[in-house]
């Protein structure tokens, strides 16, 4: 079922993504060779906590029904999604994609961005590049009339035209006083199919984007994802709400990159 948000739910909502982009920030100041990610979820868990939220990552079950361990999902290089913060040094020349969830005032926030360590391969570099921009495309498809296809199918159409893998099996989602909420959100489809798209849907719009071939591999630990054949993958996402011409974007990169400076993405 899919709960449309009245205007001051909206608002809620962005208070929640608005903390997400400002941890997503006090880790940005952190990432540098040497450092470790569970340095990173330290730092990430305190500060939500800090800001009268609760992260909403810690503790929620995979489908074996094992609780995840860490506030931030820390995905180096070829992992794709819901890596565990763990004592390894990052490397100069890792990427590092950080997805990060609070809970406060009733409603949940979720966002996520891939991060350089030190100096990058340019490839590498140009795979993040073309993963935040498709996001943006998604974006401009989130507008009241569409369908759910049209978001996929410009971020699938934007990522394969650059050669690059689009991951099928994970997707963005529904949000609102859960995390995940209905309706998924590929980011692969077809334009005109799919779920009409309301004013007062919320959603999470995350590429998950491969240097090499689409295929995935879930690790031994039941919830670190990486690809097949060893090649980076990217990940940003951004929640947002349906408009009225123009999607209204509840968490921010704005944190971010003023900490990057001319090294963000």
């Amino acid at each position: 079922m899919i709960f449309l948000k009245t205007d001051d739910e909206i608002e809620l909502l962005r208070q929640s993504n608005l903390l997400v982009g400002k941890t997503l920030a006090e880790v940005a100041k952190l990432i540098k060779p040497g450092v470790t990610t569970k340095e990173l979820d330290k730092v990430a868990e305190e500060f939500i906590r800090d800001n009268g939220a609760i992260p909403t990552f810690k503790g929620f079950p995979n489908q074996n029904g094992d609780p995840f361990p860490s506030t931030l999902c820390t995905s180096v290089n070829d992992q794709v999604v819901h890596g565990i913060p763990n004592d390894i040094p990052l490397k100069e020349g890792d990427i590092v994609s950080v997805d990060c969830g609070t809970y406060m005032n009733g409603f949940c926030g979720d966002s996520a961005y891939t991060f350089c360590v030190g100096e990058v391969d340019p490839e590498i570099r140009k795979l993040l590049k073309t993963t935040k921009e498709a996001l943006y495309l998604g974006i401009e498809n989130a507008i009241h009339g569409k369908r759910l296809g049209d978001i996929g199918y410009a971020i699938q159409q934007y990522c394969e035209s650059n050669t690059y893998g689009v991951v099928r099996e994970f997707v963005g989602h529904g949000i609102g006083k859960d995390m995940h909420e209905d309706p998924q959100v590929p980011n692969y489809g077809k334009r005109g199919y799919g779920t009409l798209l309301k004013k007062g849907m919320c959603i999470a719009i995350e590429p998950m984007i491969t240097l090499g071939s689409r295929q995935i591999v879930m690790e031994r630990d039941g919830w670190t994802v990486r690809t097949r054949d060893r090649k980076c993958a990217a990940h940003f996402e951004h929640t947002v709400a349906i408009g009225v011409g123009k999607a209204d974007i509840l968490s921010s990169f704005e944190y971010v990159e003023q900490v990057l400076g001319d090294k963000a993405i």
